[in-house]
């Protein structure tokens, strides 16, 4: 398999700032996983800081795993949003409770951050109506998500990926990662990349929390959003390839995906 792609570059000179600050959204009292595995796989790929915003209960629950993401409770959101260099939103998020206010505070706050939408992130765009999303803007939908966004079932999007990718883009004026076991990216000009990379073992929860903070951790390192969806599926799916030969395709968890970054990373140095 020939691969093109770069890592953006590091220099001697730096410091946590120079590889970009994340706000990270995501979590909810029943799903602190998601939260956890994108703030860290954001990290893993190289990103300089993480601010987990969520639940006092998921800050709690991820503080426990991990020293190296920083926290801020939802009202310090706006706070937040002011610091930051990228935004992910939406990974375990859910949308009971205030999640609607959440998303209309966030996205109503004229964001001008390159910004990553994922999973109950895309569940609460398809019923909000929000005026403007931000300029550089990726979409990372599953097949369902993506039906929801568009009204349309799943198996209409099942039976023309690239075309209801494109669609997508051409809605959001954003870069849209349809998932599936060959993820489709398409940029904001529809130009179409159908990646080649990962197995069944990604068929599994929290994988694609995953895959949002890789894509996340590239745009933080100043990544074009193209090219971060891209680069990011690309190494998520190698991630896997890489790890079956030691865990099986049954085996492999989402947590072990992130331990397997930097093993995918050495390929393309």
């Amino acid at each position: 398999m020939v691969c093109d792609f770069k890592m953006p570059k590091r220099i001697e000179n730096s410091h946590k700032g120079t590889y970009g600050r994340i706000l990270n959204v995501s979590g909810s009292d029943y799903m602190s996983g998601a939260a956890y595995l994108s703030s860290i796989a954001a990290l893993t790929v190289g990103c300089g800081y993480v601010v987990l915003c969520s639940t006092l209960r998921v800050i709690k629950a991820v503080a426990a795993k991990s020293s190296d993401i920083v926290f801020s409770p939802l009202s310090d959101v706006c706070n937040q949003l002011e610091k930051a260099n990228v935004l992910l939103f939406g990974c375990g998020l859910s949308t009971e409770g205030t999640s609607n206010v959440l998303f209309n505070k966030v996205f109503n706050s004229n964001i001008n951050i390159p910004t990553v939408i994922d999973a109950d992130g895309l569940n609460l765009l398809a019923k909000l109506d929000i005026k403007t999303l931000p300029k550089n803007l990726i979409l990372t939908p599953h097949p369902k998500e993506a039906a929801g966004l568009l009204g349309v079932s799943t198996e209409e999007v099942l039976s023309d990926m690239e075309f209801y990718a494109k669609v997508l883009s051409k809605k959001y004026s954003c870069v849209t990662v349809l998932k599936s076991h060959n993820t489709v990216v398409c940029s904001k000009d529809l130009e179409i990349y159908t990646n080649d990379t990962g197995n069944s073992a990604l068929s599994k929860a929290g994988s694609g929390d995953v895959l949002a903070g890789i894509i996340a951790g590239l745009l933080a390192q100043k990544c074009e959003p193209f090219y971060a969806a891209k680069l990011g599926v690309y190494l998520h799916g190698l991630c896997a390839d890489i790890a079956k030969k030691e865990l099986t395709e049954y085996s492999l968890l989402a947590s072990d995906i992130i331990k397997y970054i930097p093993k995918a990373i050495k390929t393309l140095l």
